[in-house]
């Protein structure tokens, strides 16, 4: 049954407010887990470094970091319910051969963004965080090392969210391809260029150290690769 104008906007303000409630909800949740999260980001640091010791640099930091982290569990939570109710509302107006397209990009999207989140949480940081206080206790002149807790979560954060949108990259590779962009031999001729490109990237996106450069690059020249295996040929 074919909606009006007026229904449609009616049904996208109806979809944007409960979006807007759940995201209240989450953040209320959110703001209750604050502490679990921190404690959960701050582990892979304490397990390399046994006498971590963080510091509050200012009055109002636990306030700020109480709130990022309520918001960055509200985000995670609404995200998914958000792509739900975009597809949802878009998806009555699509043709078959449509649906067929876009939804595995509604369902891989958050998947992928995960698997990197993860890869960062459960292998990049042991090692980068091991080569910092390695290279911050080598030296010469003792040093006593207190990061602020503060840049410690904006940095951990920062490398999650990197590698969650670098392992997009197959995501990417097959929507140009399947929409007639990129062809699988170019993206095969195009390889060696591919792979300087990546590690060029990986220098950009990470911390300067050649460790989680190459922790970030291997990967995604792997998801390179699988990607050519979905790809048409035409």
């Amino acid at each position: 049954m074919k909606m009006t104008l007026m229904q449609h906007f009616s049904e996208l303000r109806r979809r944007i407010l409960w979006t807007m409630l759940v995201f209240v909800f989450a953040f209320g949740l959110g703001w209750l887990v604050a502490p679990m999260v921190e404690s959960l980001l701050i582990r892979p640091l304490i397990d390399v470094w046994h006498d971590a010791a963080l510091l509050y640099t200012g009055l109002s930091d636990g306030l700020m970091i109480q709130f990022s982290l309520a918001t960055l569990v509200a985000l995670i939570i609404t995200i998914p319910v958000l792509m739900w109710h975009i597809w949802a509302y878009v998806a009555p107006g699509l043709h078959k051969n449509e649906k067929q397209f876009l939804l595995p990009i509604f369902v891989l999207s958050p998947i992928l963004f995960m698997s990197g989140a993860a890869f960062a949480f459960y292998v990049l940081f042991p090692i980068v965080f091991k080569f910092f206080i390695d290279l911050s206790e080598s030296g010469a002149i003792p040093v006593v090392l207190f990061p602020s807790i503060k840049g410690y979560l904006a940095f951990a954060i920062e490398l999650l969210k990197v590698f969650g949108i670098a392992f997009q990259l197959p995501l990417v590779m097959i929507i140009l391809n399947r929409i007639g962009l990129l062809s699988k031999q170019t993206a095969q001729r195009s390889r060696k260029y591919v792979i300087v490109l990546i590690f060029v990237m990986a220098a950009v996106l990470t911390p300067p150290d050649i460790v989680s450069q190459i922790v970030l690059a291997v990967p995604m020249w792997l998801l390179f690769e699988i990607s050519l295996l979905f790809m048409h040929r035409d």
